[in-house]
């Protein structure tokens, strides 16, 4: 880490190595778009290389690389405005039996009608494990807000979901 900070590029590049397959995940799950998410993570290693001699306590680098991914994501989300989904929330490879196709299915569905930062807050605590000060660190904000958010977006999955199970008007065919 101190040779990448003090400028050895053979240093970072190792460092770039070892995180780059989980910052595109990540940057995958919020974007829901393969080349927006490739963009999104080339801004991130970019960020990280050019502030990286500025980090304080190298102990913080993975919490501080996903502040830097996240934002790179939502300004990724600004350029293309595109809320359509083409990506997953899981990556096929569900660990889960009892997950079903579809509750898979479902759970894309009402996770693609979700706000981009309401999919960050998701993703960051439910695919990284992370806890609210974990995640108040990474998106720069007040933990309270990171509660806030994650109610409001459970919410929004909820409903939803909710939405999604209602039947079709009679008289309506999809």
């Amino acid at each position: 880490m101190a040779s990448a900070q003090e400028g050895d590029h053979d240093a970072f590049d190792q460092l770039a190595l070892h995180i780059t397959d989980r910052l595109y995940a990540v940057a995958y799950r919020i974007l829901r778009n393969g080349p927006s998410a490739e963009d999104a993570t080339q801004q991130a290693l970019v960020s990280i290389w050019r502030q990286l001699p500025k980090l304080r306590d190298p102990d913080r680098f993975e919490a501080w690389a996903y502040r830097l991914l996240v934002n790179a994501s939502y300004a990724e989300h600004r350029r293309s405005r595109r809320e359509a989904p083409s990506g997953s929330l899981t990556d096929g490879t569900t660990d889960d039996p009892y997950l079903s196709v579809h509750d898979r299915d479902q759970l894309e569905r009402g996770f693609a009608r979700l706000s981009t930062e309401q999919r960050a807050v998701l993703v960051l605590q439910h695919y990284l494990n992370l806890s609210h000060d974990e995640m108040a660190e990474v998106l720069g904000i007040p933990v309270g807000t990171v509660r806030s958010r994650l109610h409001g977006a459970r919410g929004a999955m909820r409903a939803a979901l909710e939405a999604d199970a209602r039947p079709a008007p009679s008289g309506w065919q999809a």
